[in-house]
């Protein structure tokens, strides 16, 4: 309740652009980066790199590291970049122990405009005031979720298609991340992105480091699977049983090719698979989950998104 209530006090009067900020560490975060099932190097990579931007930043001229304080995190829809975005925030934080920081999460969609000007105008004043006046009053970590949205690659856009307005957007992004990079050592960018080729170069240059998040192997197909069944057998205590099923590795194995948000929807399809089981969830058998796990390949195989 406590940390519900810091959301709420914190979104009081935010500005344009900001959908969200949290006072950080924050344990609800910290359950979001327990919940995605990724290599524990890649996690540990990430920490590390999120971490450095606050330790070394501060101490060390541009001139030897040209850091700017941003990640980038890439890779197909579903595979939890923004969870894991969040979480990230959760974990540097809580490894400076005693400090708080402030996550803002950015719409980047509320910035967009019709209006010659307008666009560029609002990107430029959530960088250099919201966000800027956010790290003056401590150390600060920013979401830029679907970053293609603010930093779109300008080679591939057309003039007659595309307003400038656009063009210039971009534009205002990397000069306010230079800007921001310079006078604010404390602020950290995590940006995501479904469509990496869609980003600006420049912007891509500009990132520290680039992540691509995989799609899950069978190892983490099963632990995706496991993760969520035992869930569930919090509340139905048969279906937690499941994993120990002679064939749930199958039932993983069947998983191969889909993301982790699929495979969680396919445990919903399965205890969807007829009236009596969506009465009664514990009826549900790894026959029913090997069923669901076909179709949503067969979907995906078919070029059926992800919902």
């Amino acid at each position: 309740m406590r940390n519900q209530t810091a959301v709420q006090d914190d979104n009081v009067n935010r500005p344009k652009g900001i959908q969200r900020t949290r006072r950080l560490p924050d344990p609800v975060l910290g359950a979001l980066w327990d919940s995605i099932i990724l290599d524990d190097a890649l996690k540990s990579q990430l920490l590390s790199q999120a971490v450095l931007n606050f330790t070394l930043r501060g101490k060390v001229d541009r001139s030897v590291l040209p850091l700017h304080g941003t990640i980038l995190l890439v890779g197909p829809p579903g595979t939890g970049k923004t969870s894991l975005a969040r979480g990230l925030a959760h974990r540097t934080a809580e490894s400076f122990n005693g400090s708080v920081f402030r996550l803002l999460e950015v719409e980047p969609h509320t910035l967009t405009s019709s209006a010659m000007g307008k666009t560029q105008r609002a990107v430029s004043e959530l960088f250099s005031q919201s966000i800027a006046e956010a790290a003056v009053g401590g150390p600060t970590i920013v979401l830029l979720d679907e970053v293609e949205t603010l930093a779109a690659d300008r080679s591939k856009l057309s003039l007659e298609a595309n307003p400038i307005d656009i063009h210039r957007a971009t534009d205002a992004v990397l000069v306010q991340l230079d800007i921001l990079a310079e006078q604010h050592p404390n602020l950290l960018f995590l940006a995501t992105s479904n469509f990496p080729q869609a980003v600006d170069s420049a912007f891509i240059s500009r990132c520290d480091r680039v992540v691509h998040i995989p799609l899950p192997d069978r190892s983490a197909c099963a632990r995706i699977l496991k993760d969520c069944l035992t869930g569930l057998g919090r509340i139905y205590p048969s279906i937690g049983q499941l994993p120990s099923s002679p064939q749930f590795e199958r039932c993983a194995a069947e998983c191969v090719g889909l993301d982790g948000r699929t495979i969680r929807k396919m445990v919903a399809t399965a205890l969807a698979s007829s009236p009596q089981t969506a009465m009664n969830p514990e009826r549900v058998t790894i026959t029913d989950l090997l069923a669901a796990a076909r179709v949503a390949k067969a979907s995906r195989t078919q070029g059926g998104k992800t919902a």
